[in-house]
């Protein structure tokens, strides 16, 4: 196949473009800041000059975001969403940064997935306008008028949340047992989006499913903290066409995907102890097979010697790992950039107070869809909208050979 990588390298050469510079991209990177402070912040990574801003959005809007951050999106190639927790306001922004519109009917916010034209955010609260929940609840925002069209009640305190075949999959934790005098969940809810309709209730087994869910196809990855005593912190996994749960025991409080396999960083705490212990793996879904370590050893290494690893991303446009170091949580985290081969691109970067949520920019003139710089042997990989390799289970819009098919 050498006359791929030749006629490739030519093409691109054509297009003023070096191979090397496809590993350049634009970041933002979400800071949560302290609780209660009302200190989050973007930062800014400029790929073409290799430059971190920080305040960028005060920067560009002259206003602070807001308090505490905790998860960040692209919406479509013209809209970004940021649920602003403590502030109870999804703000909207611009690719370059410019604020157009906020959604403030869900307060206490958490996480957010999308299909570019409704947004779909997970609530702790027990309101949504004027609707009353007993549990936490999903709320469906239409991007276009920034209002909330359909809201649904799920389970207690709802963190994670995806969009598969029509279908929202939505993480419950019960994460504030301690307070409101309810049990820990164990389950994910599935919701009709279209109808907004609660269709069932999978049992994993594994309570408190809290922090990040990572998709790669038909399969979710989801972190069990357990409850900090003698019931440990687990790794979910969950196929959407089967309903099958498989169980880990290690805990994927930061995890991410290439679209094939799972990479996770665990973090678990015992009070029983007063000591953490950390995990690094990488999970096959499809085969239901666990390595240890992170891509490579490079970047295994490299994330080990963080004092605090607080966030685990990998680029679905360039394939790029990104991770950061939010240290003593008090003062400014780090931010690194690996190529998925290892090669160093930068860091540590200083950013601000917890570094927590990455988001590569979509390319313009992509279409969001990745073309890798070193071409496959194989021309009939799938990718998905989002630039992941695919299976042929896989269900909607996928990428072959640079065609667009409809699988279903």
């Amino acid at each position: 196949m050498k006359y791929v990588y030749i006629a490739l390298f030519a093409s691109l050469m054509s297009l003023g473009i070096s191979v090397h510079a496809q590993t350049r991209e634009n970041l933002i990177i979400c800071n949560e800041g302290n609780w209660q402070s009302d200190n989050g912040q973007l930062s800014y990574y400029d790929g073409t000059t290799a430059t971190l801003t920080n305040q960028w959005y005060r920067a560009v809007n002259g206003t602070k975001l807001g308090d505490t951050p905790n998860d960040i999106i692209q919406v479509n190639d013209t809209l970004i969403a940021i649920a602003v927790n403590w502030s109870n306001l999804i703000q909207f922004i611009r690719p370059d940064g410019t604020a157009c519109g906020a959604t403030e009917d869900v307060p206490n916010n958490r996480r957010m997935c999308s299909d570019g034209h409704y947004l779909y955010v997970t609530s702790y609260a027990h309101r949504c306008g004027g609707t009353t929940f007993t549990k936490g609840y999903v709320a469906k925002i239409d991007v276009a008028t920034k209002k909330v069209t359909a809201t649904c009640e799920v389970g207690w305190e709802p963190e994670g949340i995806r969009l598969y075949d029509g279908k929202l999959y939505v993480a419950n934790t019960g994460g504030y047992s301690f307070q409101e005098h309810h049990d820990y969940e164990t389950t994910i809810s599935v919701v009709d989006a279209a109808t907004m309709t609660l269709e069932k209730n999978i049992d994993t087994g594994a309570p408190n499913l809290f922090s990040e869910m990572s998709q790669a196809g038909k399969y979710l990855c989801v972190n069990s903290a357990g409850d900090y005593y003698d019931n440990t912190p687990k790794t979910v996994v969950l196929d959407c066409e089967s309903g099958k749960v498989t169980t880990y025991d290690f805990p994927c409080t930061y995890n991410t995907t290439d679209g094939s396999r799972f990479y996770t960083i665990g973090s678990a705490f015992s009070y029983n102890t007063g000591a953490y212990d950390w995990f690094f793996k990488t999970i096959d879904p499809s085969t239901g097979s666990v390595t240890e370590g992170i891509i490579n050893e490079t970047i295994t290494n490299a994330i080990k010697t963080l004092s605090t690893p607080y966030e685990l991303y990998i680029s679905p446009y360039t394939k790029n790992v990104y991770f950061t170091d939010a240290g003593s949580y008090a003062g400014a985290g780090d931010l690194y950039g690996y190529t998925f081969s290892g090669e160093k691109i930068f860091g540590p970067l200083q950013t601000y107070i917890n570094p927590a949520h990455i988001l590569a920019l979509k390319p313009s003139g992509t279409a969001g869809i990745h073309r890798p710089a070193v071409a496959s042997d194989d021309a009939h990989i799938l990718y998905n909208l989002a630039g992941q390799p695919v299976d042929k289970n896989y269900k909607g819009v996928v990428v072959r050979n640079g065609r667009k098919y409809i699988q279903r």
